[in-house]
């Protein structure tokens, strides 16, 4: 056996139904535990994601969630729906809507143990599943691996797949050589990189907000031209979803598979990648942050990727596959693959030949700060892995050089392997973490009524560890004495005044 096929044999185990089912519980289970507080608090996930400040370690918590979004949005949007559509059928889409539901809770509790563990390195806050492990679980080998896991998807395999499709949507639409955009989105990636966390969070604040709202934009533009199979578009998702549609009767099991497993890949919720990005912001309660996050999910697939297939169905721009190698249930886009094309097909009905210039556009801008992404989370677990190594920031640099080198590579070369080996990344990224969070669920439930026990009482919530009974969070201290000393004896005063201790 070669590479590719090896790689093929480990997915086939790492993405398989057991995988699913992995993402669906956990997401129930969080759900159910926390009251499904994605539905209770939707208007503090707003509130907390606008509100909040950066400082010098940290960053505000919409670039947090700017920098997490930016990672979650990406090529999965345009291609991923569409493919989903096309071996699962339109019920896809219903499916990938209620993983977003309860990858909710799984975004929330990941989030929540990033910050509940970060740490401080050279002047920046750090963390992710890596450091949750360590300091949560104390499974030192867990915690290598999935930082060792985290590397090679977001420094070598992640960025050549993201500048392939860049470089190749270009070329397509304006006929610029994939090495010359391949060289300028290295250009621009290092010029943001080398700026440190902040930048980066600066950025994606600005990018990430508009490319999404423009894509959204147009996606009402065309559901308003094709207003009238809005009725029938909606009828068929939903009847096709629970098999009730006759023409869709035989890939019913699929149509679960491809939307919860499309959704698990847009969304990243649950596989811990966001959850990096969660542990830089600068909040006074994890679950600020964890509200904050909880709402990126919604957005990248509510929003964006229920953009993509309302641009898609309300067109009639797609071909289901049947149950038969090469057969179709529906072909109204005959040789075209399942991917970019329907979302281009579906934008030439309103904008003929506009189509590929506008996709080759939306993909720089996702694909682009889905790579700063993993300029940031490769960091990360770099800095875990040798935090106290005294060549730490020469380390840094080096990855930081790899990640441009991979992005000229892929640019102008993708391969089998390369899709394989990010898979393989991904994956074990995702089982180490799903397992760590089912392992630290106790810390998650107390948290959330920590701070809704606060918010009850009148006061800005603070978040003292000690007297939740949660050890190794001993930056928090100083994040407490340094950022939110007022904020805490606020709190205190109040407690005094209700003759109670909010934690007990």
């Amino acid at each position: 056996m070669n590479l590719v096929e090896i790689t093929n044999v480990i997915n086939s185990y790492l993405w398989s139904v057991a995988m699913i089912g992995l993402c669906l519980g956990v997401g129930i289970f969080f759900s159910v535990r926390l009251g499904f507080f994605q539905i209770r608090l939707i208007k503090d996930m707003v509130k907390h994601l606008l509100g909040g400040q950066s400082s010098e370690n940290g960053i505000s918590s919409f670039q947090g969630f700017s920098m997490a979004l930016g990672g979650r949005i990406g090529v999965g949007n345009i291609a991923g729906v569409a493919t989903a559509i096309c071996f699962g059928g339109p019920g896809a889409v219903f499916w990938m809507w209620v993983y977003a539901f309860l990858g909710a809770g799984a975004a929330f509790a990941e989030s929540v143990l990033a910050q509940i563990w970060k740490e401080e390195i050279d002047g920046e806050y750090r963390g992710g599943p890596a450091y949750y492990i360590l300091k949560g679980t104390g499974i030192k080998w867990l915690a290598i691996l999935f930082a060792i896991a985290g590397v090679i998807a977001n420094a070598f395999t992640g960025p050549t797949i993201q500048a392939f499709n860049i470089a190749d949507s270009v070329k397509n639409a304006f006929g610029i050589p994939a090495i010359v955009s391949g060289c300028v989105v290295a250009a621009l990636f290092a010029f943001v990189i080398f700026g440190g966390m902040k930048r980066i969070g600066s950025v994606a604040e600005k990018i990430v907000p508009i490319m999404a709202a423009i894509y959204i934009l147009l996606m009402i533009v065309i559901l308003a031209v094709n207003i009238k199979n809005v009725p029938s578009m909606f009828a068929v998702i939903f009847k096709s979803a629970f098999n009730m549609e006759a023409v869709y009767g035989a890939i019913w099991g699929q149509t679960i598979m491809w939307g919860v497993k499309r959704a698990v890949y847009s969304s990243e919720a649950g596989m811990g990648s966001g959850s990096q990005a969660s542990a830089a912001a600068e909040v006074s309660h994890p679950a600020k942050q964890g509200l904050a996050q909880s709402f990126s999910v919604y957005v990248d697939t509510l929003f964006v990727c229920t953009a993509t297939a309302i641009m898609i169905l309300s067109t009639g721009m797609y071909n289901v596959a049947g149950v038969q190698e090469g057969s179709f249930i529906v072909e109204n886009l005959p040789g075209i693959a399942a991917g970019t094309g329907y979302t281009q097909a579906a934008i030439d009905t309103l904008l003929p030949g506009m189509g590929s210039a506008f996709i080759a556009v939306a993909i720089f801008f996702f694909a682009f700060t889905t790579i700063m992404s993993f300029g940031f989370y490769a960091d990360c677990n770099v800095a875990f892995l040798f935090k106290n190594n005294k060549n730490l920031k020469g380390l840094q640099i080096a990855i930081k050089i790899v990640l441009i080198v991979m992005i000229i590579f892929g640019s102008v070369r993708s391969s089998a392997l390369a899709w394989n080996m990010a898979d393989v990344g991904v994956g074990f990224m995702a089982w180490v973490n799903l397992i760590a969070l089912i392992l630290l669920y106790k810390p998650v439930i107390k948290i959330l009524k920590d701070y809704e026990d606060q918010k009850k009482l009148g006061i800005n919530p603070v978040f003292e560890p000690e007297k939740l009974g949660i050890k190794n969070a001993d930056l928090w201290n100083n994040i407490v004495k340094r950022r939110y000393s007022a904020l805490l004896e606020e709190k205190k005063k109040t407690l005094e005044n209700k003759g109670g201790n909010v934690a007990s």
